[in-house]
């Protein structure tokens, strides 16, 4: 018998050649490639769309993971059950996606490569910045189409209030082709949007004034704008990213290298692992130690250095040899009306802007419509009630509901619509307060049709409207930039590399310094005990505590008058207990010099000047500008005579009072106008005259608010204020500050100070105590005070500072 089959002959070439065209679109369109208007693929678009069908906005209850990836694959997406969760997850990874979508509860997985739980383990709901994606999907904003068994709609395109594409980036790869787009900060987003909408003749140069680079959220520093440049321009570009790293000190004098972020998609397990490898191999020397110490708290990979390594070499090598530095090749490919394209960053923001222009457009229509049928309802109902006596008559005269609606529609010329309105209208309505809400509701809705009409009427206010529902976005969900930009490779420093806080600087007498975070102190009440502050040999102690930024510069001054220059961040960071770091390794000064005084500034400037204090009583102002460029071995700050020494420095606006504090409780208030500015090899002039035996011990920049904290060697202290210190001029012997006594001991430190600021005493012993100033009683001058510390037998106070500056006022008392 003959086969009824008919075999149509076709050459191999051409059905391979068409089947891979169809293949290789079908990836394309419905797989790999995000749609450039909301800047999802169709599986993150069905995923975000099923749980909006089921309920799971950020506010309702969560769901077990397995019954939303049932739902899509049996409505939207007929593909494999783990595409789908996989899909998922990345929407709820923070490290992922700068701005995730989806809300989990559960294991999603991190960034060490883990996977996440099975389906059935997690639960999952939409996070609010999702749900701007799908608003006003029900007004006819977007297209729908049949799903795959023509049972279903989904829509083709989500509303997309959010611009997804920017903030959360894109990655994929089709057939032929692949995408590559970076996240963005939402605020930067939101302006460079802004700015396109305002000059739509706009260059993409100026555009990067408001976006300035792409922002991941594993953080970690871009180095150089060019590749930025060209990738927003041309649609292809690379940028360098690293990780951030820190230098902290150990115990024992060696150091630390701290990796806080790495760069967005490195495995953090994987990067572990490359550097044990490259420690194996002997490729990688001066390494004792490395663990991993991150928790919830954010990343910390600590890599012990090896004694006389330095720690620089160590980094650079892990950034050559490691994924501490990556390539990030930007390929900025997107669906425009279903056709893969390259866009350079406007052609991106404009798609966006017209997207959202047919969604306003649409959403508006479909309230217009909605306004207008019901004010035709309303406008049927006004007509009934103005003739309810005839029309009650005529509906009981008429045989059936179809009889009584043509009866109306020809006595009143009502519409089938109006007609059905009044017939169903309950007799409630007739009261007087309902036929009110009747004509309220009718006015209401004639202006809410004109403004709607205005809308669609109006480019302008179209424009408005996208403009105000962006800069609502940035109020609900904007935060700071996590990736920082350096401009160019060659301006990088090891100072780009530091975090920029604040931090407490200790020198000791001993020329041992060190940094230390301020989390490491606690507050306490007047009178407690301290905690210990520093390990010290018997004959050394703590003597100069300070608070300092990371990135500002360090004046140090020695008793002989010469002043060094000094980074913060270049201090070695370390504990609490540590001993810090010998200064003299860190600085040219000479042997048997001490350190008198340090300052911290972050410029230098002519409107600022130094002024400088010596222990038998001198003053010397010198402009800020002249210490901007100290050699290594120092300069020369001030000419000090044989039997003098500097003991203080501050920073000064060229307005402001000053006072000094004596050992024996004196103290002189004067006007800095009375000494002229002079060169870096002056002497100075005459600031007190001291009594034999005294010595200047503390110079106060002050003003008529601030107290004066006076502590004496004992842990007497008080604070009195300023203001009772009548001004003289300078030269003079002063008036009584505080009363010394063999109770007190003679005074060891002064300071200026304001209600509610934190104090650190420190003692010889290298005891520290944290207090208020709140805490601490006010005094008159001619009083000793009250105990702000207890000492233990043989300690005695060596210092006091202050922990926090407010403003420029009390900067300058650091």
């Amino acid at each position: 018998m003959a086969s009824k089959e008919k075999i149509i002959p076709i050459l191999i070439e051409d059905e391979m050649r068409e089947s891979y065209l169809d293949y290789s679109m079908s990836v394309i369109v419905s797989r790999a490639l995000p749609d450039v208007r909301d800047g999802l693929k169709p599986v993150h678009r069905r995923v975000l769309f099923g749980m909006h069908e089921l309920g799971l906005q950020h506010n309702k209850a969560f769901k077990k993971s397995a019954r939303i990836v049932g739902e899509v694959l049996g409505k939207y997406h007929p593909h494999g059950d783990m595409a789908v969760y996989d899909t998922l997850v990345r929407m709820v990874q923070d490290f992922s996606l700068r701005y995730p979508l989806i809300d989990g509860q559960g294991n999603f997985g991190s960034i060490d490569g883990d996977s996440p739980a099975a389906m059935r383990y997690t639960e999952v709901r939409l996070q609010r910045i999702a749900e701007e994606l799908l608003t006003d999907i029900n007004k006819n904003t977007v297209d729908f189409v049949r799903n795959f068994d023509e049972t279903l709609e989904e829509p083709v395109v989500l509303p997309a209030r959010l611009p997804n594409l920017l903030i959360n980036g894109a990655s994929g790869i089709a057939v032929g082709m692949a995408t590559n787009i970076p996240p963005h900060n939402l605020g930067e987003v939101v302006a460079a949007i802004k700015a396109v909408i305002d000059n739509p003749e706009i260059e993409i140069t100026e555009i990067m004034q408001y976006l300035k680079g792409p922002d991941f959220p594993t953080g970690g520093i871009i180095y150089g704008i060019e590749g930025i440049r060209q990738a927003y321009e041309t649609g292809h570009g690379k940028i360098l990213v690293r990780g951030k790293v820190e230098i902290e000190e150990m115990r024992g004098g060696r150091e630390a290298i701290i990796i806080k972020e790495i760069p967005y998609q490195v495995n953090k397990l994987n990067l572990i692992n490359k550097i044990v490898s490259l420690i194996k191999e002997r490729k990688l020397e001066g390494i004792s130690d490395m663990r991993d110490e991150s928790d919830r708290d954010g990343m910390r990979i600590v890599i012990e250095v090896k004694k006389d390594f330095n720690p620089h070499v160590i980094i650079n090598f892990l950034y050559k040899h490691t994924q501490l530095q990556t390539t990030f090749g930007i390929n900025m490919l997107a669906l425009v009306q279903g056709r893969p394209k390259v866009l350079n960053l406007k052609e991106m923001i404009q798609h966006f802007i017209d997207h959202r222009i047919e969604v306003i457009v649409r959403r508006t229509q479909y309230d217009l419509d909605e306004a207008e049928r019901r004010a035709h309802i309303l406008e049927g109902l006004r007509i009934a009630i103005d003739n309810i006596d005839e029309i009650i008559e005529l509906i009981k005269s008429s045989a059936n509901p179809d009889i009584a609606r043509e009866k109306l529609i020809q006595r009143f010329g009502l519409t089938e619509i109006q007609a059905k309105a009044i017939l169903d209208m309950r007799l409630q309505r007739l009261t007087g307060l309902e036929r009110e809400k009747i004509e309220n509701e009718y006015r209401e809705l004639l202006k809410l049709i004109d403004e709607l009409r205005s809308i669609l009427a109006s480019k302008a206010k179209q424009y408005e409207i996208i403009k105000e529902e962006l800069d609502d976005l940035v109020k609900k969900y904007n935060d700071e930039r996590r990736t920082e930009i350096v401009s160019s490779v060659e301006d990088v420093s090891i100072e780009d590399l530091i975090l920029e806080e604040d931090v407490v600087i200790t020198i000791s007498h001993m020329g041992f310094v060190k940094r230390i975070s301020l989390n490491e102190y606690r507050t306490q009440n007047r009178g407690g005990k301290g905690i210990t502050g520093a390990v010290t040999k018997d004959e050394d102690f703590v003597e100069h505590l300070f608070i300092a930024n990371t990135h500002d510069y360090i004046l140090i001054f020695t008793d002989r008058g010469k002043c060094y220059w000094l980074k913060v961040y270049a201090i070695p960071a370390g504990s609490r207990i540590s001993k810090g770091r010998p200064i003299i390794n860190l600085i040219d000064i000479e042997s048997g010099e001490k350190i008198k005084a340090v300052l911290p500034v972050k410029e230098f400037d002519d409107e600022h000047f130094i002024l400088m204090a010596t222990r038998k009583g001198l003053i010397k102002k010198t402009n800020l500008s002249a210490f901007s460029r100290p050699r290594k071995s120092g300069i020369i700050a001030l000419n000090i005579r044989e039997d003098d020494e500097l003991i203080e420095a501050k920073l000064s606006d060229g307005d402001r009072k000053v006072l000094y504090v004596t050992a024996h409780g004196k103290a002189i208030h004067f006007h800095e106008s009375q000494v002229r500015p002079m060169g870096r090899g002056a002497t100075g002039v005459r600031a007190i005259r001291l009594r034999e035996g005294d010595r200047v011990i503390a110079m106060v920049v002050a003003n008529g608010e601030m107290d004066l904290l006076t502590i004496s060697e004992l842990g007497y202290g008080k604070r009195t204020p300023i203001k009772e210190f009548r001004q003289q001029s300078r030269g003079g012997s002063g008036i009584i500050g505080m009363k010394v006594t063999e109770k007190t001991g003679q005074l060891v430190g002064a300071l200026g100070v304001y209600d509610n600021q934190d104090i650190v005493i420190i003692t010889v012993k290298g005891i520290i105590n944290r207090q208020n100033t709140i805490n601490i009683s006010r005094y008159g001058r001619s009083t000793q005070g009250v105990r702000l510390i207890r000492l233990t037998e043989g300690d005695r106070v060596s210092d006091v500072a202050k922990v926090s500056v407010e403003d420029e006022e009390t900067q300058s008392d650091i």
